[in-house]
């Protein structure tokens, strides 16, 4: 069964085959080169890959998420209207786009109806008929959420930092093979021993601490159950079909590179594989249909919650990107960490997901500074070492070698395009470019959709 050419998987004819090829040859062309394009945080989060994705989903026809859950968040503004994502893809905004939540994704019901209307109410064409979800993503449940606090109480002074939505409960129920999948949502007896056993097993650890009530779940899952049926498809044959009819694919990366569970500074992560490998696994690409992996990274460096963060910076400079870069986050509020651009993590982070192209963010941010510096080594004992070290003492005892670059102390957010950048902001991408060995093919220079330079 195809799910690409059925109308009763997706609105017609904005689908169908013939709807693409009776377009303009150009239009064609661009859609059919993007195949599967992969845009990846390369930092810790917030790089901005909610406004490249807004700019490339037009071309697709399908966007998809692969991992995490509503624990990321950003915001797109399209035609003087801002719409806040945080589970669902951000391709819901082009009416020609199907979209797609993957098996690798911790599923949170109230927040994907919650989406969903607020959406529609903005006046978004057809969002209830333009996503599926996998039936083999796990649920993130209330009872999830109500463990994850008493969690991060339990490591004290060593607690992770956590949004509290219920991920890392979610994801270690997963891992314990003890979770819920929305295919048992729609066994009823099923479902509820597992909830019971679920929450039996919470009780005991916490006891009276675990302010949870299993009826009331339940129940609200009985009117989820009949609403939910229409968005679950088999993730597996919904992504061979896509793939097979050769469907234009852009794919957004949850999280980042440096919150990745193998290979983030670790066991300050989020619970996920948030690298190129998660997205993979989470949509069941063909690897050999990826034609663009995009790492996108600021200009300079943030950081949310707890953990090792070498170029910060707790004083007037870390307090002038804040306030400058507005580095709040959309999903809590809380404050961003700011610093120097770390090319150390940078490189470590392209190293595991081989970027084909680099996203330069929020260049703008340091346009008033007189200098700007980027951190180039990490030594211990005056060497330098080879790579981003796993070992978080190790790490503490680091030193970070910076290179400094002089500010060119002029407004870059009316650039059209490399040229017309100040040779000072020229040399600095360059350098990106030569350290890293990635090209920076766009160029964020202001919070605007069209504040982005195409550097080719």
């Amino acid at each position: 069964m195809s799910w690409w050419g059925d109308s009763s998987c997706m609105p017609s004819p904005c689908f169908s085959p013939t709807a693409i090829t009776t377009q303009p040859p150009r239009t064609v062309a661009l859609i059919f080169n993007m195949a599967i394009t992969i845009i990846l945080g390369s930092q810790w989060g917030d790089e901005g890959k909610g406004k490249l994705t807004d700019i490339l989903a037009p071309e697709a026809k399908l966007c998809a998420r692969a991992a995490g859950g509503h624990n990321a968040g950003h915001s797109i503004v399209a035609n003087g209207v801002s719409y806040s994502f945080h589970l669902l893809p951000s391709g819901l905004i082009n009416p020609k786009c199907m979209n797609f939540i993957g098996s690798g994704v911790v599923f949170n019901v109230p927040q994907f109806f919650k989406e969903l209307q607020a959406l529609s109410d903005k006046g978004l064409e057809a969002v209830h008929d333009r996503i599926r979800v996998s039936d083999r993503v796990h649920i993130d449940l209330q009872l999830h959420i109500a463990a994850d606090g008493l969690e991060e109480q339990e490591l004290g002074e060593g607690k992770i930092g956590t949004t509290g939505r219920g991920i890392g409960p979610s994801y270690s129920c997963k891992a314990a093979r003890s979770g819920i999948r929305l295919a048992d949502v729609f066994n009823p007896k099923l479902f509820e021993q597992k909830l019971r056993r679920l929450a039996d097993g919470y009780r005991k650890r916490y006891g009276d601490l675990f302010k949870y009530d299993v009826e009331e779940e339940l129940a609200q899952f009985e009117e989820y159950r009949h609403k939910l049926r229409k968005y679950s498809v088999d993730g597996v044959s919904f992504m061979k079909s896509a793939q097979k009819s050769n469907t234009p694919i852009l794919i957004e990366g949850a999280n980042a590179l440096m919150l990745d569970l193998d290979y983030g500074s670790y066991p300050y992560v989020t619970s996920s594989n948030t690298s190129l490998a998660g997205i993979i696994g989470g949509l069941t690409l063909d690897p050999t249909k990826i034609t663009e992996i995009i790492g996108v990274v600021k200009a300079y460096t943030t950081r949310v919650g707890s953990g090792a963060f070498k170029t910060e910076d707790t004083g007037e400079v870390g307090t002038k990107l804040q306030e400058i870069g507005r580095e709040w986050g959309t999903s809590t509020g809380r404050r961003r960490r700011c610093g120097w651009l770390d090319l150390v993590v940078l490189k470590y982070s392209n190293d595991i997901n081989n970027y084909t192209a680099l996203n330069l963010t929020k260049l703008d941010v340091l346009d008033t500074f007189e200098t700007i510096r980027v951190a180039t080594a990490y030594k211990i004992d005056g060497k330098e070492i080879d790579s981003y070290p796993a070992d978080l003492d190790i790490l503490d005892q680091c030193e970070v070698v910076y290179k400094d670059f002089p500010g060119w102390q002029t407004p870059t957010t009316n650039a059209k395009s490399f040229e017309d950048l100040p040779k000072e902001a020229r040399a600095y991408v360059e350098f990106i470019e030569e350290y890293v060995g990635v090209k920076v093919k766009y160029i964020g220079t202001g919070p605007d959709r069209e504040a982005m330079i195409k550097h080719v």
